[in-house]
């Protein structure tokens, strides 16, 4: 019996969370999921973002599912994310059928950094007009994530990967992380090609059918995600998966968007498409393939919340996910 901890969060994440796990349970596969919550709520009635409780049942489970956390979300995902030594963020980018996509021909993953750079929170108010931030990236991180991207590449039967980078401004920082990861793909027989990240955005942009996989530093990884939920339809489309070494997280990309909160018409496919990389990683690779399939013909059908152009609710999709499995 496998042990999913379920945190919806704030916002749409109380929509998206309950239908992606109604559409799991409808498998009835052999998961028992936990559930309790953290974020903006949470704080308000306990003071404490991320409770205690929380991240103690972090070490009795195989992988969590989280939806989005408010303004407390560096007070909930940062930590989450070290509690289980999250050293690698896997977003994938595909431009579906039945989606007007701006690039119908992207279909990337980006494999982010997750546990340094700009984001160890290393900041200082030095005087009323100057603020720092220091920025860290070591070798041992660096590596950690070269070795993962090489085991993914060869495992996706690929033999590259792009490396994106700031080392012409940001020598040595940048330069210790692409030479790191250089070399360990090197003695690993894994080919690399380098980008200056800036002019990979423009790049991804108009050529994104050029990249398969691209490894990055913690911050460039989370904007050019970002960059590439626009090539594809949105961010209602992107799923991610925060890998450590015994235990990994589970999120949609996008944010709590209070916008469109508490409406019931929030794009649960990022979330149902997370859960598939869930499922892959504890076990239930044909399942995940299953959902993913009804996922794609959901899309193609128009059965779709109203960011893709579509009239139906969050568990109408759901729903129709279900049908088709």
């Amino acid at each position: 019996m496998k042990k999913i901890l379920v945190i919806p969060g704030d916002g749409i994440g109380l929509e998206v969370i309950p239908a992606t796990v109604s559409v799991i349970e409808s498998l009835g596969l052999k998961i028992e999921f936990i559930n309790s919550n953290a974020g903006d709520e949470i704080k308000k009635q306990t003071g404490n973002a991320l409770p205690v409780e929380v991240l103690e049942l972090v070490e009795e489970v195989d992988s969590i599912l989280f939806g989005a956390a408010g303004e407390s979300a560096a007070d909930v995902i940062l930590p989450l994310r070290r509690e289980i030594d999250s050293f690698v963020n896997v977003r994938p980018a595909k431009a579906y059928p039945g989606v007007n996509a701006l690039q119908p021909k992207t279909d990337l993953v980006i494999l982010r950094e997750n546990s340094e750079g700009v984001y160890t929170g290393i900041e200082s108010r030095v005087s009323e007009e100057m603020a720092t931030l220091t920025r860290v990236v070591t070798k041992t991180a660096s590596t950690r994530l070269a070795e993962y991207s090489c085991e993914y590449v060869k495992a996706q039967g690929l033999d590259k990967f792009t490396i994106a980078h700031k080392d012409n401004v940001m020598r040595i920082t940048d330069g210790l992380f692409r030479e790191t990861v250089e070399s360990v793909a090197s003695k690993r027989g894994v080919k690399t090609e380098s980008a200056i990240m800036d002019a990979l955005a423009m790049l991804m942009v108009m050529h994104p059918e050029n990249y398969q996989v691209i490894v990055c530093p913690n911050l460039a990884g989370d904007i050019l995600s970002d960059l590439a939920a626009g090539l594809v339809g949105g961010l209602g489309l992107l799923p991610s998966s925060n890998i450590g070494p015994k235990c990994a997280l589970f999120e949609p990309v996008h944010g709590t968007a209070p916008d469109i909160a508490g409406r019931g018409i929030s794009n649960p496919i990022a979330s149902i498409l997370s859960a598939c990389m869930m499922l892959e990683y504890i076990g239930y690779e044909e399942e995940a393939r299953q959902i993913r399939l009804a996922a794609e013909q959901t899309l193609i059908d128009g059965k779709t919340t109203p960011d893709l152009g579509g009239k139906k609710k969050t568990v109408d999709v759901a729903e129709e996910i279900i049908s088709k499995l």
